[in-house]
């Protein structure tokens, strides 16, 4: 299933897509008197039987709204844990002209930072190097405590689509990067969250572009540590709660990689396209 949240009023409806839009969970729900979860908390909390009474809500007359009508919400609103791993793909440590990481290198941001697809973000006034990181966001689906690699993505309850934004001069003015991080709305997510049984992590393409000019190229097959290590290894440290995201790492091609003199920063008016095999596609236009 591809789960999305969106705004009604001032209330989040959790919507469901179909073939003709997307579906209303609650407005349907209530139209023929049927109890599901309401909310995608609800649906990771539920697993397998929540997902069981809404594709059995799909069958009935479901009240529909097309996509382009749609003011988007971020797919997750309220994880307890958004923790980023750095430098993950093969190009992006050759670009920045480091060893391979022994462990996966860790950084976090915190909900502030969330964002919706189509959301307007706002440049900060304190910097003036933001840099994009399109990346595979993994979703936890229950509690993970010291699980195998094997049995890892078994804890995965779906995948979406992140951007890392990043401001570059802050992220370094020290030897921690949570400055740069995570400045309000700088973790864009969405606009679907993808259920697990429907997408395979380790063979993704995935890209970014900026105003419609590709900067980003690449494979989650790329990866130095995947998804499932990635799972494994921070369950081993600490306890992975439902709901919690997982920003997996991004490719080469970011500004920060091109030669200082060829840096050209995103700046307010871009548009910057993240897109990912079976995911769709999350933009967010800058000001």
């Amino acid at each position: 299933m591809k789960f999305v949240n969106f705004k009604v009023g001032d209330q989040i409806h959790l919507g469901i897509k179909g073939e003709r839009g997307i579906i209303d969970v609650q407005a349907t729900a209530a139209a023929q008197g049927l109890k599901v979860p309401g909310t995608i908390e609800q649906v990771i909390a539920a697993g397998e039987a929540g997902q069981s009474q809404l594709a059995a809500l799909i069958e009935q007359q479901p009240m529909v709204i097309p996509e382009d009508k749609l003011v988007y919400a971020p797919c997750v609103t309220n994880p307890e844990k958004i923790i980023c791993v750095g430098l993950n793909y093969v190009s992006h440590r050759d670009e920045c002209q480091i060893e391979t990481p022994a462990a996966p290198v860790l950084f976090s941001k915190f909900n502030n930072a969330l964002a919706a697809h189509k959301e307007m973000i706002t440049l900060p006034k304190t910097a003036v190097k933001f840099d994009y990181e399109a990346e595979l966001v993994i979703v936890i689906g229950k509690q993970a405590a010291s699980v195998l690699t094997d049995d890892a993505l078994s804890y995965v309850f779906g995948y979406t689509i992140g951007n890392d934004l990043s401001a570059r001069d802050l992220q370094f003015r020290t030897g921690q990067w949570l400055l740069g991080k995570t400045c309000d709305q700088f973790a864009p997510i969405g606009p679907c969250l993808v259920t697990a049984d429907e997408v395979d992590p380790r063979n993704l393409d995935i890209s970014c572009s900026v105003n419609g000019v590709v900067r980003q190229s690449a494979n989650t097959r790329d990866m130095i540590f995947d998804c499932a290590t990635i799972v494994s290894y921070l369950s081993t440290y600490m306890t992975l709660q439902p709901g919690d995201i997982i920003f997996s790492g991004t490719p080469g091609g970011v500004i920060l990689g091109y030669p200082e003199d060829q840096q050209q920063w995103l700046k307010a008016g871009d548009t910057v396209t993240v897109t990912i095999e079976n995911l769709g596609s999350l933009v967010n236009t800058l000001a």
